[in-house]
């Protein structure tokens, strides 16, 4: 007898249109968030039709939700909300409250109440976290001053959707007394929140904790979805929201040192549940209204992409970065983001969009993540284009502190970690220098610490001339945007042919354009990563080090052309009669009730019988080289291993039991360690 299953049908349509319309996508190098609306056009009821089930399409695409601010809390750990707190608090919030005011006031001056209002403006203040942070990651621009702003208020933008949500059921009158529903709600989140507090300090630990000892990686996903959807269950039956709880729940699982764990294995379904979430917002929208009213949507996609961007500038402003940056992070943020969609279907279910204004905002929102790609790709050139236009002026240190006889010194543009160290090494190594960074926390912290640097933009010419660059010696750029980098070495080289430039970046492709502007000397991470990746597979293999250091040095000095090489000739390396060696040293830690557990070396007989030696032992920070024969193994020792890799390989198990492995695993333990 067959069972029929009238969803699974509608599940086939929309994952192979999916599947059709991503590839489509990945050609045209849009993002994939655009590919599922555009999938969602096309077989809903408005498009061709393809799936009837669109009750079942909801409530997956609830789940999407559920699951994304759950990986959202998780995500949020407290030291990176420390790291990024004046963005996200100072700037986030001024992001948020600036957009929410101007958008509020023309629809109130229309004669709209103020609480349809206030909503129409919480739409508007939210940005695309899925499609901004993937697109400035695959262009390496999240490390640059407005890939900080981005992501500083993007993470606000996240946590404002949760007290949005409670707000709507306010805003829509469906209280009496608005002010008393809302002393309500707040009462609750705090027990709930005292509740989840103790839960998470003394609860759910210990369920973990009794969960990880199964060893088991099934139970393990169960029991942290379950928590996620028993959380989000909770504050749903208080009368806050599913997203309130699953948000909360993410929180507490952040603070687990399981966190990782469960990131990893809850991200694919995720993944497929936020596709169905974007899926489902494309099939609601009607292709035939946008067409009969297509002046209107063009009219308000640009006037909300204007003036998003003109606000989310002023909030860079706020943070103290110059206008050129502020307007370049204000690009990134123009467009509606997808948590205002589900912001926009809560309002539909209390009334405070009508189906017509329903279909305006889903067009206007389409159309400015649409748009978003394609603004992003064209930072570069509006960057240098803004940069002419609105040079960043010298703060942090003023002008009668930079030395006047000031002469041969280095100048490095960008303080992160590799400025940090380098300002060190000059510092130790007595070379005079003098910083420029465009973080304008960084430079008032490490002005107060005593170091040479200064606010400014090093591709202005004026601020180069400031620092006396034409009697530098040394200019060394290590800051993250590709665009910036390119007119700073052109700038520097015209005010000073004779200074030597040297630059870092991330990729091989990118050496040829920067040494064609006047680089002497780039150092690309991408190269870097691969020397140091096979001088640590060959000191594996036992190559001689005179042997690795020699290859180093022809690929030096064949600057990166070595690498490009489909072959490489390493058989007079690799020599131990006339192959690499099978031979290595490994570090097994022994786990309690383990073979070795409690066994001296005689009594083992690893070298008699198993072949392998012990060279050194570490135990509680103390390192025993060449252990007598009567020292005893205990749990929880380092024990450094020599032999051929596939009998270590094979004997582990002496070291760490049977099933080692997959307990390191749920653990996120190193057992074994090359």
């Amino acid at each position: 007898m067959t069972v029929e299953i009238p969803f699974l049908t509608d599940a086939v349509m929309i994952f192979g249109l999916s599947c059709a319309v991503i590839v489509a996508s990945h050609r045209l190098r849009v993002p994939p968030v655009i590919g599922f609306l555009l999938t969602g056009v096309l077989a809903g009821p408005h498009g061709l039709g393809l799936v009837g089930a669109a009750h079942e399409v909801e409530i997956f695409a609830e789940i999407g939700v559920i699951l994304l601010l759950f990986v959202i809390g998780m995500e949020l750990s407290l030291e990176e909300l420390q790291r990024l707190k004046k963005p996200v608090f100072v700037g986030g919030a001024a992001q948020v409250l600036l957009t929410i005011a101007v958008f509020e006031l023309p629809f109130m001056l229309s004669g709209v109440g103020l609480g349809k209002a206030l909503f129409l403006g919480f739409l508007a203040a939210l940005s695309s976290t899925a499609i901004v942070l993937k697109i400035l990651g695959e262009k390496a621009q999240l490390g640059a001053p407005h890939g900080r702003i981005s992501l500083g208020m993007l993470i606000f933008q996240d946590v404002a959707v949760v007290p949005m949500m409670l707000l709507i059921p306010l805003l829509a009158g469906a209280a009496d007394n608005p002010w008393l529903t809302l002393g309500g709600l707040l009462f609750k989140a705090l027990l709930i929140g005292a509740a989840l507090y103790f839960a998470a300090r003394k609860v759910i630990p210990r369920v973990l904790e009794a969960v990880i000892r199964t060893r088991s990686r099934e139970l393990f996903l169960m029991t942290t979805l379950g928590l996620c959807f028993a959380i989000a269950l909770l504050t749903s039956s208080v009368g806050l929201s599913l997203s309130l709880g699953a948000f909360l729940a993410g929180l507490i699982m952040s603070e687990s040192e399981y966190s990782h764990s469960a990131l990893e294995g809850v991200l694919p379904f995720r993944d497929v549940f936020t596709s169905i979430f974007f899926v489902s917002i494309g099939m609601l929208l009607d292709p035939a209204f946008v067409l009969m009213h297509l002046p209107q949507v063009l009219g308000l996609a640009l006037a909300i992409l204007v003036l998003k961007a003109a606000l989310a500038a002023v909030a860079g402003r706020i943070l103290g970065y110059p206008w050129h940056v502020a307007v370049l992070g204000g690009l990134c943020l123009c467009q509606i983001g997808e948590f205002s969609f589900v912001l926009a279907g809560v309002g539909m279910g209390s009334d405070l969009l009508s189906p017509v204004e329903y279909q305006y905002f889903l067009a206007v929102a389409i159309m400015t993540m649409s748009v978003t790609p394609f603004l992003i790709a064209a930072v570069p050139a509006i960057s240098g284009h803004l940069a002419r236009i609105m040079p960043a002026g010298l703060k942090g240190v003023a002008a009668r502190e930079v030395e006047e006889d000031l002469r041969d010194h280095l100048i490095i543009a960008g303080y992160g970690l590799g400025g940090h160290h380098l300002a060190r090494a000059a510092k130790a190594a007595g070379i005079r220098y003098v910083i420029l960074e465009m973080n304008p926390d960084t430079v008032r912290r490490e002005r107060d610490k005593g170091e040479p640097i200064l606010y400014g933009d090093a591709s202005q010419g004026a601020v180069l001339e400031h620092i006396h660059a034409a009697r530098a010696r040394i200019l060394a750029v290590v800051i993250s945007d590709p665009a910036a980098i390119g007119r700073i070495v052109a700038t520097a080289r015209a005010l000073n042919p004779a200074l030597h430039i040297v630059v870092r970046t991330r990729f091989v492709s990118e050496i040829e354009p920067l040494m064609q502007l006047g680089a002497q000397e780039v150092v690309a991470e991408e190269y870097e990563t691969s020397v140091e990746m096979f001088i640590r597979v060959l000191s594996a293999y036992l190559v001689p080090k005179s042997d690795i250091e020699r290859f180093v040095r022809e690929v030096r000095a064949e600057g990166y052309g070595m690498l490009r090489r489909p072959v490489l000739n390493l058989a007079e390396a690799c020599s131990l009669g006339g192959s690499c060696s099978s031979f290595g040293a490994t570090v097994l830690t022994v786990a309690p009730g383990a073979f070795l557990d409690g066994k001296s070396l005689v009594e083992a007989r690893l070298r008699q019988e198993h072949g392998l030696t012990v060279v050194a032992v570490q135990r509680g920070g103390h390192t025993q080289l060449n252990p007598d024969p009567e020292w005893t193994i205990r749990a929880g020792d380092r024990v450094h291993v020599f032999g051929e890799q596939a009998l270590i390989s094979d004997k582990a198990g002496l070291f760490i039991g049977k099933n080692g492995g997959r307990d390191g695993l749920v653990r996120g333990e190193d057992h074994v360690s090359g």
